[in-house]
């Protein structure tokens, strides 16, 4: 490794309540890549970091160095503005680079508006991140952190593209290294699943459905499905059990079971658990409409004991308006199945969509009260850009209250949402706050205020959990870990790894 180090950085997520839960896999699967290409990496883990400048302002002091890059999802774009000024501090030469789910989204919108010869919000936006970092990757990034890193990388990589080689492909996906879990504190995460230690994982990418709130609808990268093969998956995760000693697995994708071969997947699972004489438990998301009695047995015996399902809403007016091709009555007749099975169920909901009202609020209510699932949460809907919501929105000539604002309209119905202008490298504010209060909205509608929507959204958290006799979340147990300065360099003692951990050092 004579090639100088590439840094990679894992912004904080403070908006949070406890950010040690899942470690984020995608940059350490391009970590994965480029030690594969015999490039030594310095792995920056700023989750649950406090004074998270600090940590990165003394690691750029010291470290070899040049190119640093950031992976960032939406909420977490104000902390990588943050951490991309304070390493253009101290390392005024150094290049920046961005990649990861937030670019990938302003990306996609971006291209729309250049079909449609506008000059809009996400173009705007596109410019703003491209001011502050000197490389920009919309898409895959475990091949195109190659050209990124070299010195006469281009100033954006179009990895979003089907049509080049950087896209990831099934056959692409089953040949990359698994990711480097082992350039973070693992010991540092804490999640479990029925109290048995669990690490996430992730078998395939991509979800082909067309939710109206949802991010990358036109970005084929976060649309287009790519699946890993069932040795491949099975391979990883007896690797953890290995390597990490888990028996839990929280399996990440979007959808399980648009997975053609997912009851394939869940035998091997169970027959590996049979090879290795253990028992494992395991969670992931399920697309309701599509669950069948024939999935809910194979996943019991591979042994998970919950699923998570997106039934987003109990009013059928709000499930045609979100565009979520589930009916009410499909999304019952799934948590039926699970019950049949002995799966638990927990039901992610969602308000603030076109037309919401305090009638459809109810009718979500009512329908959680009705179908009793074991856990739920519901959160106030963000038009995040490449969403439709974010990217099919006009201005609004007067704006509410003097506020710039945009709306949405869901044209089979003509039901509307208004968004207020948010710039995303500086406020997070709007994503989920604390289950038993702090939310805040940056929508409305045409019949609730964005204060309203926050009353009955807290409304209905507190009267189903009563009903249903579902505690709160503790949220007073939350986890920060305070970076140590002073601590890096050749001597790192063992516990800086939960801020950071160095490939040559494990090789050394």
């Amino acid at each position: 490794m004579n090639a100088e180090p590439v840094c990679l950085i894992t912004p904080p997520s403070i908006f949070l309540l406890d950010e040690r839960v899942f470690m984020n896999l995608g940059i350490l699967r391009v970590a994965a890549v480029l030690e594969k290409l015999g490039r030594e990496v310095e792995m920056l883990d700023l989750s649950g970091i406090e004074n998270h400048l600090d940590a990165i302002r003394h690691h750029a002091q010291n470290s070899r160095s040049r190119a640093f890059g950031l992976t960032a999802t939406t909420p977490q774009m104000p902390a990588a503005f943050a951490i991309a000024r304070t390493v253009r501090e101290v390392r005024p030469g150094a290049r920046l680079i961005l990649g990861g789910p937030h670019i990938t989204l302003v990306c996609a919108a971006r291209k729309r508006e250049e079909r449609l010869k506008l000059r809009g919000r996400a173009t705007a936006a596109f410019d703003k991140l491209a001011s502050a970092f000197d490389t920009l990757i919309a898409g895959d990034g475990e091949i195109s952190i190659a050209m990124a890193v070299s010195g006469d990388s281009p100033a954006f990589i179009d990895a979003d593209d089907p049509k080049t080689d950087l896209f990831l492909t099934n056959a692409k996906l089953n040949e990359l290294p698994l990711p480097a879990r082992h350039l973070v504190d693992v010991s540092s995460y804490h999640y479990t699943i029925d109290g048995i230690p669990a690490m996430s994982m992730i078998a395939q990418l991509g979800c082909p459905y067309e939710c109206g709130f949802c991010g990358g609808r036109a970005s084929p990268m976060l649309r287009r499905t790519r699946t890993r093969s069932t040795e491949n998956v099975v391979a990883e995760i007896e690797h953890l059990h290995k390597t990490y000693g888990v028996r839990g697995f929280m399996l990440y994708d979007d959808e399980l079971n648009v997975n053609p071969k997912m009851v394939e997947l869940m035998n091997a699972i169970a027959a590996l658990q049979k090879k290795l004489g253990a028992e494992f438990r395991l969670r992931g998301f399920i697309k309701s409409q599509l669950f069948t009695d024939a999935q809910a047995e194979a996943m019991v015996r591979a042994g998970f004991r919950w699923i998570l399902t997106g039934f987003e809403s109990g009013s059928p007016r709000i499930l045609k308006n979100i565009n979520k091709k589930a009916t009410q009555e499909e999304n019952t007749r799934c948590l039926d199945i699970a019950r049949r099975h002995g799966l638990k169920v927990k039901a992610l909901m969602s308000i603030g969509h076109p037309g919401e009202s305090a009638d459809t609020v109810a009718e979500t209510k009512g329908w959680l009260l009705r179908t009793r699932p074991d856990e739920f949460d519901v959160t106030i809907i963000t038009t995040y850009p490449g969403t439709p919501y974010y990217d099919e929105a006009v201005p609004m000539e007067n704006g509410k209250g003097g506020r710039p604002c945009w709306v949405y309209t869901f044209a089979p119905t003509g039901d509307k949402l208004y968004s207020y202008e948010v710039d995303y490298t500086q406020v997070s504010d709007y994503y989920k706050g604390r289950p038993d209060g702090g939310y805040k909205s940056y929508v409305f509608t045409d019949h609730l205020s964005p204060d309203e929507l926050v009353r009955l959204r807290d409304e209905v958290e507190r009267d189903v959990r009563k009903a249903l006799d579902i505690p709160f979340n503790p949220s007073g147990s939350v986890t920060r870990f305070e970076h140590s300065m002073g601590q890096f360099g050749a001597d790192l003692p063992p516990n800086i790894l939960r801020v950071t951990g160095t490939s040559a050092a494990r090789k050394s």
